[in-house]
């Protein structure tokens, strides 16, 4: 596949690009499906139309693969967690995780992982149009992002009670990623195993942590997720993301292939610490696709930071659902165009 070429070495003259997690909700198509499902939820539900709005930013956009439409919340919902999307506020867990109990009695491992059949199902529908030189991305949630919605109920700013379990009952939380990491490898295993070229680790809200926790409560249990998938599925490329960690990339370490650089870090630092073990991927300011002026100069200065290193052109975090799709596309062909050496 061009991407795989382009990243890991081998002969080609082309380096791609994509969009972040979420790339179809600026599209006006994309709008359109939603309406049909009547919640967010019940679009990840339904693998037909899930299916369609993956395929969506590659056909009009024109990015160099489908990032697989879901939602990180689809695993702790099906270890038996109630969720709702709830207007205005997002989603929300009815009952979050409060004691030892609570977590003995989420379902576990593969048992978990079984339950996710639509996303399978999506995945499968997806590769059966996708193009063999476009790639299928996989992704979940990493450990601590997920246990942050499953212990506060939702999302929130202060991380307040996530860190009162951290520093005061550490083993009730360690006890919480133990048992989510062990859903999140069979549930990636299933998603190579339906037909992903590549799996991604989301750890958005990584900076919550201080650096002296970080590898504690987030990175070691991300690093067991990726040992496991590189154990059994060697040739799969796996990307970590954890968002807002530029003061302690010289700390991150493990058997993964890409690196995702958000749009905080500068993309030269984390070429310097990070460049010679590792892909880059990122880092461009989502809110640049509203001035193509301004998407081209970030562009530009990346082609140039990374012209002699290993890169994939993307956003450094989620695009916005205002973007015009005009300055997405545009984003795309400036990439395509200036990666080509």
């Amino acid at each position: 596949m061009i991407f795989i070429d382009a990243c890991f070495g081998k002969d080609t003259t082309y380096t791609p690009v994509w969009m972040m997690r979420q790339a179809g909700r600026y599209l006006p198509e994309y709008m359109e499906v939603r309406k049909q499902t009547g919640n967010f939820l019940n679009l990840c539900h339904n693998p037909e139309l899930a299916a369609e709005v993956t395929l969506q930013p590659v056909d009009i956009v024109g990015v160099d693969a489908a990032i697989l439409f879901s939602d990180i919340l689809v695993v702790p919902n099906e270890m038996g967690m109630k969720l709702d999307f709830v207007a205005g506020e997002g989603p929300v867990f009815e009952k979050p995780i409060v004691t030892k109990e609570d977590v003995d009695a989420l379902l576990g491992g593969e048992e978990a992982a079984d339950k996710l059949t639509y996303v399978y199902e999506t995945i499968k529908l997806v590769r059966g149009k996708l193009s063999n030189d476009k790639a299928l991305i996989g992704f979940t949630g990493a450990p601590w992002t997920l246990a942050t919605y499953m212990i506060e109920g939702q999302g929130t700013k202060t991380y307040n009670i996530c860190k009162k379990m951290m520093y005061s009952n550490p083993e009730l939380l360690h006890k919480i990623l133990a048992k989510v990491t062990e859903v999140v490898k069979y549930y990636l295993e299933k998603q190579i195993q339906a037909g992903a070229n590549v799996v991604q680790i989301f750890d958005s809200w990584a900076a919550a942590i201080e650096p002296a926790k970080y590898d504690e409560f987030s990175w070691k249990y991300m690093v067991e997720i990726s040992d496991h998938i590189k154990s059994k599925y060697p040739h799969i490329p796996i990307i970590m993301f954890p968002k807002g960690i530029s003061a302690f990339l010289d700390k991150v370490y493990g058997n993964f292939d890409v690196f995702g650089v958000d749009w905080s870090t500068p993309m030269g630092l984390a070429k310097e610490k990070l460049g010679n073990r590792y892909v880059l991927q990122g880092n461009m300011e989502p809110c640049r696709l509203y001035s193509q002026e301004a998407t081209l100069e970030c562009v530009k200065h990346l082609a140039n930071v990374m012209k002699d290193g290993r890169h994939i052109f993307n956003l450094g975090h989620g695009i916005l659902p205002d973007v015009p799709v005009e300055n997405a596309k545009y984003f795309v062909q400036m990439c395509q165009k200036l990666s080509k050496r």
